[in-house]
């Protein structure tokens, strides 16, 4: 059995930071999907696994961790370098900068973006008679405006500097919806540049939400 299963979903963009982390770290894992559109995440048996409701779910199988569920993606990412530092997401303890500067990425995404323009929140705005596509693409092009913001001090290749961090593997998913979405990325010139060399990365392309088992044949790359 591989290391970690990871409960997740093609298109959900917290799955896919798990999966370029763990690509990243070349870690192996068993992919079980759970389909938000036909509400498996609000099923008995996942939520027993997973209280939130959601997707990702990491489940470690190694022999220090066994049994051990990590049900918010942040979270996950934050373990997984701290089990396995061997191919690092995060600067070295020697540039608490650089670490507080990935981590204040990783929340402008994760934090700020993402959990107000989720399937969850899009189902809420139509039902208050709203337009959930524009909702989600003003907000979307908010997060990352403020990405750039900070952005444009610490890149190099990458977002901080010249290797992939956790703030990376929060940022690519986050681009693939907001372009979903219409917004124009290449309005933010630093950021661009950083998602242009993140999309030539192996770990990033094998974690694309088209390249997933559960994705459906009419959307599947190869």
């Amino acid at each position: 059995m591989p290391d970690y299963t990871l409960y997740a979903y093609f298109r959900s963009s917290c799955s896919a930071r798990l999966r370029i982390i763990l690509n990243l770290k070349n870690i192996q894992y068993e992919h079980i999907p759970i389909n938000l559109l036909k509400d498996e995440q609000l099923s008995a048996e996942h939520k027993a696994l997973n209280p939130s409701a959601s997707v990702p779910l990491l489940v470690s199988h190694t022999s220090a961790g066994a049994g051990f569920k990590i049900g918010q993606s942040v979270a996950a990412l934050e373990y997984l370098e701290e089990v396995h530092p061997e191919v690092p997401a995060l600067p070295p303890a020697s540039d608490p900068k650089g670490r507080a500067t990935v981590r204040v990425l990783c929340e402008i995404i994760a934090a700020d973006t993402q959990p107000v323009t989720n399937l969850r929140i899009m189902r809420r705005v139509r039902a208050l008679g709203g337009n959930a596509e524009e909702w989600n693409k003003e907000l979307m092009a908010d997060g990352l405006r403020a990405y750039e913001a900070v952005v444009k001090d610490s890149a190099g290749r990458y977002s901080v500097g010249d290797n992939v961090t956790m703030a990376d593997a929060c940022l690519m998913p986050a681009v693939w919806n907001a372009q979903r979405f219409g917004v124009n990325v290449s309005q933010f010139s630093v950021l661009a540049k950083v998602v242009q060399n993140l999309s030539e990365h192996p770990a990033v392309q094998k974690a694309e939400y088209f390249r997933q088992p559960d994705c459906p044949e009419d959307l599947r790359k190869s």
